[in-house]
């Protein structure tokens, strides 16, 4: 009867661990929930920001900085990409579908990954405002659209 009762409680433990773990897995938010949960509040669930509170708009306009060497660490430097409390991997999802949805499919951009992600988070930004001007600058320059953005 012990053994019996031994191998019970082994199996009940076996299940309950497994579905611990499918029920973490099932956690995981597709990057469009994502967005809207953590992006929408500023961006819009358009997309289309804020002129009024500074916040610029994707359509048509993220492909620039997504294009951009330079553009590319700026974006994973914003406020609201700092603030997220999502990881590399989850961060670079919801910029590929941010891409996806808002980019100009004429302009090719290359796909974030979770090892970019970290790698650029890991750069200094000292202003994140005076790069973005700069960025800004040299993307018109190139004839490249780029969203207004109203902070001095």
């Amino acid at each position: 009867m012990n053994k019996w009762r031994s191998w019970c409680k082994l199996a009940i433990s076996l299940l309950l661990v497994h579905s611990a773990a499918a029920a973490a897995e099932s956690n995981t938010l597709s990057p469009h929930v994502n967005y809207l949960l953590r992006c929408s509040g500023c961006h819009g669930a358009d997309g289309t920001g804020s002129k009024m509170g500074g916040i610029p708009a994707f359509p048509g306009l993220i492909s620039s900085f997504a294009s951009d060497d330079t553009g590319r660490t700026y974006v994973m430097h914003v406020p609201g990409v700092v603030s997220t409390g999502l990881d590399n991997r989850e961060i670079a999802e919801v910029m590929n579908y941010i891409v996806a949805r808002w980019g100009d499919p004429a302009v090719a951009v290359p796909s974030f990954t979770a090892a970019e992600v970290d790698a650029r988070r890991a750069i200094p930004v000292a202003d994140i405002v005076v790069l973005r001007r700069d960025i800004a600058r040299q993307l018109t320059a190139q004839g490249l659209p780029v969203a207004e953005y109203p902070w001095p």
